[in-house]
């Protein structure tokens, strides 16, 4: 995942960390959109109000606790503040559901994506869309388009990084099975093995203390710590992303769940509709130029 102050995702022990990365298959492999014809039930219809949803008449959606900005405000994803937050209404107003009618759940990040039946419609909690995630769940289309960031405490080593090259023998740390992890392993390749850390308040302390050089975090999340959390850091640069086509959050539903294609469609028409543009522009509007990292 991230923006004027609004903010974020966050960051266990070693040997729960082991655990979670075993059981999700933390390292996904190279991001992408999800696929054109969703693993949902063919045929599915999608009247307005009447899915087939956990509870009739009602829309489950889950996400991490604590709900960070940019993505949620003040912690509390069912006020319709922060970009996911207003996405998801977006999205529940798209498929017939108002306000009154959407519940919210918390479900830890790892947990959203692991195998296994989920007890939400769809997860909304800056998932990036991969072939090793689609292996256990479902994803929506993208609603929003994501670039990895790297910050650092000002004056340091590594805040005056300008390439890929000056981070390889720095202490680097993420949280456990994310897509900044997987920059760290895969396009940094440091000389030093990366810090894992359960949730991304974890990696901030670690940079807070010495105990990491860096922490890599999305671009949003970057902008939101470096002005409201760890004052003293700086967004050292941004990643390109990797291949051809960009890395995408995406909803997360059961495998196989019959609402894939529905949400798929709701999301497809915000996009061409312009409304996911226009959240982005509201909750996300300071997540741009930053120095790019080659």
């Amino acid at each position: 995942m991230h923006p004027a102050p609004h903010a974020l995702r966050r960051v266990v022990a070693a040997a729960t960390i082991t655990l979670l990365a075993t059981a999700v298959g933390c390292a996904p492999q190279p991001e992408e959109k999800a696929a054109d014809t969703p693993s949902g039930s063919a045929g599915t219809t999608c009247a307005k109000g009447e899915l087939a949803t956990r509870t009739d008449g009602k829309l489950t959606i889950a996400t991490d606790e604590p709900a960070y900005e940019p993505w949620f405000k003040d912690g509390k994803p069912a006020n319709g503040q922060g970009f996911e937050s207003a996405v998801a209404y977006a999205v529940a107003k798209q498929l017939g559901y108002d306000k009154s009618a959407v519940v919210w759940q918390s479900v830890p990040f790892n947990k959203a994506f692991a195998p296994g039946e989920k007890t939400f419609d769809f997860d909304i909690n800056q998932v990036s869309i991969s072939t090793e995630r689609k292996k256990a769940v479902d994803f929506s289309s993208g609603y929003y388009d994501v670039r990895q960031a790297v910050i650092a405490l000002k004056g340091s080593k590594a805040a005056k990084a300008t390439s890929i090259a000056d981070l390889k023998g720095l202490k680097l740390g993420a949280q456990v099975g994310t897509t900044s992890l997987d920059y760290i392993d895969d396009v940094v390749k440091p000389s030093r093995d990366a810090a894992v850390y359960a949730k991304n308040d974890q990696a901030k302390s670690a940079l807070k203390n010495g105990q990491v050089d860096a922490v890599v975090t999305d671009l949003p999340t970057a902008f939101y710590i470096t002005a409201a959390e760890v004052t003293d850091a700086k967004i050292v640069g941004q990643f390109e992303n990797q291949g051809g086509t960009p890395e995408q959050f995406g909803l997360v539903l059961d495998k196989g769940s019959a609402l894939t294609s529905c949400v798929t469609d709701a999301v497809n028409a915000l996009r061409t509709d312009g409304t996911l543009a226009k959240i982005e522009t509201r909750w996300l509007s300071d997540a741009v130029d930053a120095p790019v990292l080659k």
